[in-house]
Protein backbone atom coordinates (compact mmCIF):
# COMPACT_ATOMS: atom_id res chain seq x y z
CA UNK A 1 0.00 0.00 0.00
CA UNK A 2 1.31 3.43 -0.97
CA UNK A 3 0.18 6.91 -0.01
CA UNK A 4 1.11 10.12 -1.77
CA UNK A 5 0.82 13.79 -0.97
CA UNK A 6 2.55 17.08 -0.37
CA UNK A 7 4.39 17.49 2.90
CA UNK A 8 3.33 19.78 5.70
CA UNK A 9 6.10 20.25 8.27
CA UNK A 10 5.93 20.63 12.05
CA UNK A 11 8.57 20.52 14.78
CA UNK A 12 9.14 18.56 17.96
CA UNK A 13 6.66 17.89 20.77
CA UNK A 14 3.46 18.64 18.87
CA UNK A 15 0.93 17.71 21.54
CA UNK A 16 -2.68 16.65 21.28
CA UNK A 17 -3.86 20.02 22.63
CA UNK A 18 -2.22 21.63 19.61
CA UNK A 19 -3.53 19.02 17.19
CA UNK A 20 -7.11 19.58 18.39
CA UNK A 21 -7.60 22.18 21.15
CA UNK A 22 -9.67 21.07 24.13
CA UNK A 23 -12.33 23.73 23.54
CA UNK A 24 -13.48 21.76 20.46
CA UNK A 25 -13.94 18.47 22.29
CA UNK A 26 -17.61 19.21 22.88
CA UNK A 27 -18.37 17.37 19.65
CA UNK A 28 -17.67 13.88 18.40
CA UNK A 29 -18.33 14.84 14.77
CA UNK A 30 -15.09 14.06 12.87
CA UNK A 31 -15.79 16.69 10.21
CA UNK A 32 -16.24 19.39 12.85
CA UNK A 33 -13.04 18.33 14.62
CA UNK A 34 -11.22 18.40 11.27
CA UNK A 35 -12.08 22.08 10.78
CA UNK A 36 -9.92 22.95 13.80
CA UNK A 37 -6.98 20.59 13.31
CA UNK A 38 -3.61 22.26 13.92
CA UNK A 39 -5.15 25.73 13.91
CA UNK A 40 -2.88 26.97 16.70
CA UNK A 41 0.28 26.17 14.72
CA UNK A 42 -0.96 26.81 11.21
CA UNK A 43 -4.30 28.57 10.66
CA UNK A 44 -4.14 27.58 6.96
CA UNK A 45 -3.63 23.86 7.70
CA UNK A 46 -7.16 22.67 6.94
CA UNK A 47 -7.07 24.36 3.53
CA UNK A 48 -3.80 22.61 2.69
CA UNK A 49 -4.92 19.28 4.08
CA UNK A 50 -8.12 19.05 2.03
CA UNK A 51 -6.14 17.90 -1.01
CA UNK A 52 -4.46 15.14 1.00
CA UNK A 53 -1.16 15.79 2.75
CA UNK A 54 1.56 13.95 4.59
CA UNK A 55 2.63 15.44 7.90
CA UNK A 56 6.38 15.48 8.52
CA UNK A 57 7.35 16.14 12.13
CA UNK A 58 10.13 15.91 14.63
CA UNK A 59 10.32 14.01 17.89
CA UNK A 60 7.46 13.08 20.21
CA UNK A 61 4.57 13.85 17.85
CA UNK A 62 1.21 13.45 19.59
CA UNK A 63 2.44 13.81 23.15
CA UNK A 64 0.09 15.01 25.87
CA UNK A 65 -3.32 13.62 26.68
CA UNK A 66 -4.51 10.36 25.20
CA UNK A 67 -7.43 11.89 23.31
CA UNK A 68 -8.30 9.84 20.26
CA UNK A 69 -9.88 12.93 18.70
CA UNK A 70 -6.39 14.12 17.70
CA UNK A 71 -5.73 11.52 14.99
CA UNK A 72 -9.44 11.57 14.04
CA UNK A 73 -9.24 15.33 13.39
CA UNK A 74 -6.11 14.90 11.26
CA UNK A 75 -7.53 12.00 9.25
CA UNK A 76 -10.77 13.80 8.48
CA UNK A 77 -8.91 17.00 7.62
CA UNK A 78 -7.18 15.11 4.80
CA UNK A 79 -3.93 13.81 6.30
CA UNK A 80 -2.96 10.61 4.48
CA UNK A 81 0.05 9.67 6.59
CA UNK A 82 2.26 11.03 9.37
CA UNK A 83 6.04 10.67 9.28
CA UNK A 84 7.89 11.67 12.44
CA UNK A 85 11.21 11.04 14.12
CA UNK A 86 9.23 9.58 17.03
CA UNK A 87 5.66 9.41 18.33
CA UNK A 88 4.03 9.41 21.72
CA UNK A 89 2.99 5.76 22.08
CA UNK A 90 -0.68 6.42 22.88
CA UNK A 91 -1.05 8.73 19.87
CA UNK A 92 0.67 6.14 17.68
CA UNK A 93 -1.76 3.40 18.66
CA UNK A 94 -4.80 5.69 18.48
CA UNK A 95 -3.76 6.61 14.93
CA UNK A 96 -3.43 2.95 13.91
CA UNK A 97 -6.79 2.17 15.55
CA UNK A 98 -8.56 4.67 13.28
CA UNK A 99 -6.66 3.59 10.17
CA UNK A 100 -4.12 6.45 9.99
CA UNK A 101 -0.67 5.33 8.79
CA UNK A 102 2.12 6.55 11.07
CA UNK A 103 5.78 5.74 10.47
CA UNK A 104 8.89 6.63 12.40
CA UNK A 105 11.62 7.96 10.16
CA UNK A 106 14.96 9.08 11.64
CA UNK A 107 16.13 12.45 10.30
CA UNK A 108 12.92 13.07 8.33
CA UNK A 109 12.83 16.80 9.07
CA UNK A 110 16.20 17.31 7.37
CA UNK A 111 15.18 15.30 4.31
CA UNK A 112 11.87 16.94 3.46
CA UNK A 113 10.89 20.58 2.93
CA UNK A 114 7.34 21.92 3.14
CA UNK A 115 5.31 21.09 0.02
CA UNK A 116 7.71 18.41 -1.22
CA UNK A 117 5.82 15.67 -3.05
CA UNK A 118 6.17 12.37 -1.16
CA UNK A 119 5.29 8.74 -1.80
CA UNK A 120 5.26 6.43 1.21
CA UNK A 121 5.35 2.67 0.73
CA UNK A 122 3.84 1.46 4.00
CA UNK A 123 4.70 -2.21 3.52
CA UNK A 124 8.34 -1.58 2.58
CA UNK A 125 8.98 1.35 4.92
CA UNK A 126 10.29 3.50 2.10
CA UNK A 127 9.72 7.21 1.65
CA UNK A 128 10.42 8.74 -1.74
CA UNK A 129 10.77 12.47 -1.98
CA UNK A 130 9.80 13.06 -5.62
CA UNK A 131 10.70 16.76 -5.35
CA UNK A 132 14.31 15.95 -4.45
CA UNK A 133 14.58 12.56 -6.17
CA UNK A 134 15.64 10.84 -2.92
CA UNK A 135 14.47 7.69 -1.18
CA UNK A 136 15.04 6.86 2.45
CA UNK A 137 14.04 4.34 5.12
CA UNK A 138 11.19 4.53 7.61
CA UNK A 139 9.80 1.93 9.97
CA UNK A 140 8.01 -0.95 8.26
CA UNK A 141 4.50 -1.65 9.40
CA UNK A 142 3.80 -5.28 10.27
CA UNK A 143 1.19 -7.10 8.18
CA UNK A 144 -1.45 -7.08 10.93
CA UNK A 145 -1.13 -3.27 11.22
CA UNK A 146 -1.35 -2.93 7.43
CA UNK A 147 -4.55 -4.99 7.63
CA UNK A 148 -6.01 -2.57 10.17
CA UNK A 149 -5.08 0.41 7.99
CA UNK A 150 -6.37 -1.21 4.80
CA UNK A 151 -9.69 -1.95 6.49
CA UNK A 152 -10.10 1.65 7.69
CA UNK A 153 -9.36 1.04 11.36
CA UNK A 154 -9.47 -1.52 14.13
CA UNK A 155 -13.27 -1.78 14.42
CA UNK A 156 -13.72 -2.44 10.70
CA UNK A 157 -10.82 -4.90 10.79
CA UNK A 158 -12.42 -6.81 13.66
CA UNK A 159 -15.82 -6.86 11.92
CA UNK A 160 -14.20 -8.23 8.77
CA UNK A 161 -12.34 -10.94 10.67
CA UNK A 162 -15.42 -11.96 12.67
CA UNK A 163 -17.59 -12.11 9.53
CA UNK A 164 -15.08 -14.33 7.77
CA UNK A 165 -15.45 -17.07 10.39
Amino acid sequence: MKVQGKSVAFGDDVNTDIIIPGKYLTTLDPEELAQHAMEGLDPTFTGKAKVGVIIVAGKNFGCGSSREQAPIALKHAGVRCILAESFARIFYRNAINIGMPVLECPGIRDKVAPEDQLVVDLAEGKVTNLSKNRTFEASRLPSFILGIINDGGLIENLKKRLNSK
